[in-house]
């Protein structure tokens, strides 16, 4: 899922850069590297990152104001690096726009997971700005992302959160098959390591409530050995 999603990583130690890069590479990321604040804001304006990873300490500019001048003009996610675990750099950071604080030394899978957290909360703050996915409709069934609303043929059905987003990503590929693994990372999170049979019980929830027959579903079908497809029909 994040194959070709370009990170720009901002640090002025050299083999912590190279380090992060390969790493990142190896986890789909297209990356970009700048060694000082300067810099950064160079490399950010020539290329558009999906996402930028800034250390707080930098030579020239620090961070902070790498963050701000970004803040100033974009809405490009930003998390914030810092070897110091001090409350106010987190604080700092956070006032002044980054979308997360991570302190160093981290395990780069909670780092990945939590890059891939940032890019899809700023994906669908876009898409719902855009008016892309703000109301879906299939047929009969119209899902309202603004309102959390869904109502089949205008009468309102009540769904938990995470019906209400399975539903919604089958609504935005309708007519095509949605993995298993697309559905247990874009709802529960790219680091969910819990059991896939997560995803079968809420789909069978979800099923009695849109279904006309739960016993023979003709909305959600199931595509044995990929995952699920919500019909057009």
């Amino acid at each position: 899922m994040t194959q070709g999603v370009s990170v720009l990583v901002v640090d002025d130690e050299p083999a912590f850069r190279e380090g992060l890069r390969q790493a990142l590479k190896k986890e789909g990321f297209v990356v970009h590297l700048a060694a000082d604040g300067v810099e950064a804001l160079e490399v950010w304006r020539a290329y558009h990152p999906d996402l930028v990873l800034l250390d707080v300490m930098l030579p020239r500019m620090s961070g902070i104001d790498v963050c701000r001048e970004i803040r100033a003009v974009d809405e490009t996610p930003v998390i914030m690096v810092s070897a110091r675990n001090e409350e106010i750099d987190a604080v700092i950071a956070l006032e002044v726009g980054a979308d997360d604080y991570v302190t160093k030394p981290y395990r780069v899978r909670e780092l990945v997971a939590r890059m891939r957290t940032v890019l899809r909360r700023a994906n669908s703050t876009l898409a719902v700005a855009a008016g892309v996915e703000g109301v879906l409709e299939v047929a009969d069934l119209v899902l309202d992302r603004e309102r959390h609303e869904v109502s089949i043929n205008g009468e309102p059905i009540q769904l938990p959160l995470k019906e209400f987003d399975l539903l919604a990503l089958l609504m935005e590929n309708s007519g095509l098959v949605v993995t298993r693994q697309t559905l247990i990372d874009r709802v529960w999170g790219y680091d969910y390591v819990g059991d896939t049979k997560t995803l079968d019980v809420h789909i069978k929830r979800l099923r009695a409530k849109v279904e006309t027959n739960r016993k023979t579903p003709s909305r959600i079908i199931t595509i044995r050995g990929l995952g699920y497809k919500l019909t057009e029909d």
